[in-house]
């Protein structure tokens, strides 16, 4: 860390800092107690009273099983009535196959393929870690990480570790509640056996602070909570001995005392250091027979309290601009509330209601199919993943949320009760749900999200409806800008219920730069790139070396139109600054106008970009763009300007990383980006028209360019008479072609090369 820095933290950071510090040391030193873990050292760290003086009693007397034996016994008594209600409920079965068909098939082989040694992860399918599981083997890269003290390891240094998103993902054992699932809807002890038989390999094979899998706090609480679900499903199963379940609750003590030491306040202040609290609440409730459960309790709850306000913005944007960690922050909260109401924890009204919100940014940007748009970074990681879901299938969010606060429009959006519902909630779950009178929003043509900076507009809440999200906000919140993409101004867009312009994803953190380079730069958004060079520089794989700023300039809404006007200042850093400008109309509910306008003084390079999600693109001699789904449905898309437009279509170039999505993280997919490109002086205006089109070979629309005095586009002709017109900042919509008030003369179109 640079003196620079150093000296800009505040007193509190430094003085956290060094504790934290010499936390470090004094655990490689071993001074934080065994390595190993049991009952006996469990009896150390009991609280006051009766339970833990008849189990020392019990141990003085040499009867070990005895004494881990009152342990399970209360966990067992005392978790069906302050743990989650669906992980006991007896009807769980019957609610899965009678609300969610099928639920219990699809639970029950993805189960099996765990206890045959095969692990779905993130976006990889049956990876094999060996037989045993080795549990510090990343088998994608092929690299095993080093055994070392934690505190000797650099898990973004992939040379030496591979991904250690995989070897997390592994080792969060949420894999082992999806055993737990399993044998609560058959009682086959298979899977009790198998729960076991890995528990006590990670046991035995991950001593306290040794290797990769100590290195990160979210990791240890991510694990401390699938562990804590895995004992409440596994309740009552002869495979969960006393003596097994003695050496759990030991490990677990010491996976919370390790992220007390180190939570994230200054390293990783966003979902981290939420999830962190989470996972020390989560101890703190649920085991309050731990001397620390009480401090636990009341610091996680004390976290989680505090950074609501601060992760969550007033409009309900997540403060690091991206879906999948919204998300994250929404189940992170949500098992907050459910476990402190269980727990009798009163937890102030505004943080249920921040959350509240959240859902409601989700709601809004909600593609028409049910979809959720990807934002930023996503790794594929869930809190705690009840049930399998593809990575933009937000369903379950809404249906716990529709439970929790009684919303019939979050109801709607859930499509149905989900399973993960059932398995937090359990039957009350079903009765809440079903007096929910499921309807959509009222139909708002627009929804605007000043904080987070956000705009979405849409034909109608009809599942075939057309609807584009444009961002107008901050690249990042400075505070932590780990997961933020450089799409200032980017468009994302849906035809007919079905995303066409998408985000490009993430696809990997740390083995490989260029291509993580590739997905968070300008490019991989369908924004504009200015002399090919991002909106901001990297600095890193999760830092920014600046934070350029958007802002929403004006939003104006009548019936026939709606339009927005933003801007940004990431290319004022240039030598000649340039201001990057875009206006976005919706028409009539039926086709959209951007505006870009580039100002500046010399001459430049600029890129207009649009990524597409995998569809059949065709691009046309005089530049038109058709794209078009499997369903028939298209839409047509052309640029049009006074200087001459080069248009390129690139789909699946791996040597250039052109053309690629990631829908999940590490899938990579060709997809069509296409880019028009001008160079010369500025300023520069370009206006692309985007028209859908019900049926896919219907020829593409007529447009005719009108060009103002000053020689700049002043508007388009759309068809016969319809006339969009750029005034100032302003759009306007006029019917006649015999009053068009700016001058037509001849500009050069868009042309494919």
């Amino acid at each position: 860390m640079s003196l620079r820095r150093v000296l800009g933290m505040s007193r509190a950071e430094l003085d956290c800092r060094l504790r934290q510090q010499a936390a470090r040391v004094v655990d490689r030193l071993g001074g934080h107690g065994p390595r190993t873990w049991g009952v006996d050292t469990l009896a150390t760290k009991l609280a006051v009273g009766p339970l833990a003086d008849d189990v020392r009693r019990r141990l003085r007397d040499g009867a070990r099983d005895d004494a881990a034996a009152l342990l399970l016994r209360d966990f067992v008594a005392k978790s069906a009535v302050h743990f989650f209600p669906g992980a006991s409920d007896v009807e769980i079965g019957e609610l899965l196959d009678a609300r969610v068909p099928g639920a219990r098939d699809t639970l029950l082989a993805e189960a099996d393929l765990i206890r045959n040694g095969r692990f779905d992860l993130l976006g990889y399918r049956a990876l094999d870690f060996g037989d045993p599981v080795d549990w510090r083997l990343d088998p994608v890269a092929g690299k095993r990480a080093p055994v070392r003290h934690w505190t000797r390891l650099d898990p973004l240094d992939a040379s030496a570790v591979g991904d250690h998103k995989v070897i997390w993902e592994l080792n969060r054992h949420q894999w082992m509640v999806r055993l737990g699932q399993a044998y609560r809807l058959t009682g086959d002890g298979r899977y009790a056996k198998a729960f076991a038989g890995q528990l006590q390999s990670w046991i035995d094979a991950n001593p306290r602070g040794i290797g990769i899998n100590w290195v990160s706090s979210l990791e240890l609480a991510y694990r401390a909570i699938a562990w804590v679900w895995a004992l409440a499903l596994f309740a009552g199963s002869d495979e969960l001995s006393p003596g097994l379940f003695a050496r759990t609750l030991d490990a677990i003590e010491s996976h919370a005392a390790h992220v007390e030491r180190h939570l994230s306040f200054y390293f990783a202040p966003n979902t981290h250091l939420t999830g962190e609290a989470l996972g020390l609440f989560y101890v703190g409730a649920v085991f309050p027979q731990l001397a620390s459960a009480r401090r636990w309790r009341e610091r996680g709850a004390e976290i989680l309290i505090a950074e609501s306000a601060r992760h969550i913005l007033p409009d309900g944007v997540y403060f690091e601009q991206s879906t999948a960690y919204q998300r994250y922050t929404i189940d992170l909260y949500s098992h907050f509330l459910i476990l402190a109401a269980r727990a009798g924890v009163s937890i102030p009204p505004a943080v249920a209601e921040r959350v509240e919100r959240a859902v409601d940014f989700l709601l809004a940007i909600r593609w028409p199919d049910g979809s959720l748009p990807a934002i930023g970074d996503a790794d594929g990681g869930r809190l705690l993943p009840l049930a399998s879901r593809r990575p933009d299938d937000f369903g379950d969010v809404f249906s716990t949320a529709a439970t929790l606060f009684s919303r019939p429009d979050h109801a709607w959006a859930a499509g149905g009760l989900a399973p993960e519902t059932l398995w937090l909630i359990g039957s009350d779950a079903a009765v809440a749900f079903d007096g929910l009178d499921a309807a959509p929003p009222p139909n708002a043509s627009s929804s605007v999200f000043r904080d987070g900076g956000y705009v979405v507009m849409r034909s109608s809440r009809e599942p075939d409806a057309q609807q584009l999200l444009l961002d107008v906000g901050p690249l990042a919140s400075p505070r932590s800008g780990s997961h933020a993409h450089a799409d200032l101004l980017a468009i994302q867009c849906a035809v007919f219920g079905t995303p066409y312009l998408v985000d490009g994803g993430t696809y990997s953190y740390t083995t490989d730069a260029a291509w993580r380079e590739c997905f968070r730069s300008t490019r991989a958004h369908s924004t504009v790139l200015v002399d090919d060079l991002p909106q901001a520089e990297t600095a890193g794989p999760f830092a920014w070396r600046s934070f350029p700023q958007a802002r929403l300039v004006r939003h104006v809404t009548t019936p026939e139109l709606t339009w927005v006007a933003a801007e940004h200042d990431g290319y004022r850093r240039l030598g000649d600054p340039v201001r990057h400008r875009r206006r976005v109309a919706l028409v009539r509910s039926s086709y959209w106008i951007v505006v870009d306008d580039l100002d500046g003084c010399r001459e430049h390079r600029v890129e207009l970009a649009f990524q597409f999600a995998p569809l059949g693109v065709r691009l046309e001699p005089d530049g038109w763009v058709r794209a078009a789904d499997p369903r028939g449905h298209a839409v047509w898309l052309k640029p049009f300007a006074t200087a001459p437009l080069r248009a390129t279509v690139h789909e699946g170039e791996a040597a250039a990383r052109l053309g690629f999505i990631s829908p999940d993280y590490g899938v990579l997919l060709p997809a069509p980006l296409v880019r028009y490109v001008a160079t010369g002086p500025l300023p520069l205006r370009i206006v692309t028209v985007l028209r859908p089109v019900e049926v896919e070979d219907a020829p593409a629309p007529a447009v005719r360019l009108l060009v103002g005095e000053d020689g700049r586009p002043a508007g388009v002709v759309v068809g016969e008479d319809e006339i969009v017109e750029f005034r100032d900042d302003r759009i306007e919509l006029r019917r006649d072609a015999r009053e068009e008030s700016a001058v037509r003369v001849p500009c050069v179109e868009s042309s494919a090369s």
